[in-house]
């Protein structure tokens, strides 16, 4: 029990951040829902996209100062932000997805806070990176890595004027890693390892349940959610799986000077 729940307690120390974030995300939901159906205009007339994003920069700051967050984390979820940005701006101009609130704090369309969601996801697992002390094991060499992020943000782009390569990258992927685990500190001391290809899948669900969350917040919608909230069509899971894969990997090229490698072991026969 001792070591369940200190497990729980170093998951929730290192989504400290996405899960602030989500909660302001319900919040403002609730505010400016109760706000337009009391007839309450105090809140309507601030922005709820403009109330997320000063709040995000409020709390990153906060983690700052206190320390909670190093400026390692920090230069991760400044990339995190930068890279989020740009990808909104392309997805929303192809209409694949919109932001239907109006604020100031914007470009193009695009509310500042959607970095944040994007920071978020950078600032859990450089955390958990810190918290567990991750070793790579039969981890491949640095180019590779480097050739299926490119790839794999590159058909975020490309699937719009030609094939989408996606299934072709999910194959490599399997290629490439599934030897591959990851091994992580745990709350008794001791060390436990994990397939990679696990750990992505399990942290693109997470993802994936948090941008239910968030659509039926309105905070953006797909097309088919303009008039009645569905669910997030399941091929975004397969979105989610490989923008984790590169969240990783942005991850790992900040601590890789840091990061232990080593080679699969053999699993003993007993």
């Amino acid at each position: 029990m001792r070591q369940l729940l200190g497990f729980l307690y170093s998951q929730i120390s290192a989504a400290i951040f996405a899960a602030l974030i989500l909660a302001l995300v319900l919040l403002s939901k609730w505010i400016w829902g109760a706000a337009e159906s009391w007839g309450w205009a105090a809140p309507l007339s601030l922005a709820r996209y403009d109330v997320l994003f000063l709040c995000a920069l409020f709390i990153q700051m906060m983690f700052v100062i206190h320390g909670v967050e190093t400026w390692e984390e920090v230069r991760v979820i400044a990339v995190f932000h930068l890279l989020g940005t740009f990808m909104e701006l392309f997805k929303t101009h192809m209409g694949s997805w919109e932001y239907p609130e109006e604020n100031f704090f914007r470009i193009a369309g695009v509310p500042l806070f959607s970095g944040f969601m994007y920071a978020s996801v950078g600032s859990y697992i450089a955390r958990a990176w810190r918290i567990y002390q991750f070793e790579l094991i039969h981890f491949p060499a640095k180019i590779w890595n480097f050739l299926i992020c490119s790839v794999i943000y590159f058909n975020f782009f490309f699937h719009h004027f030609g094939p989408d390569l996606r299934w072709g990258i999910f194959v490599i992927i399997a290629i490439l890693y599934y030897r591959s685990r990851l091994s992580f500190l745990t709350s008794n001391g001791t060390r436990g390892r994990i397939p990679l290809l696990l750990i992505w899948f399990g942290f693109a669900a997470l993802i994936y349940g948090a941008e239910n969350i968030a659509t039926h917040a309105r905070i953006w919608i797909y097309p088919n959610q303009r008039e009645q909230w569905h669910p997030v069509p399941l091929p975004k899971f397969g979105s989610w799986y490989l923008l984790m894969i590169i969240s990783f990997m942005l991850v790992y090229l900040i601590h890789q000077g840091k990061t232990i490698h080593r080679a699969l072991e053999r699993e003993k026969s007993p």
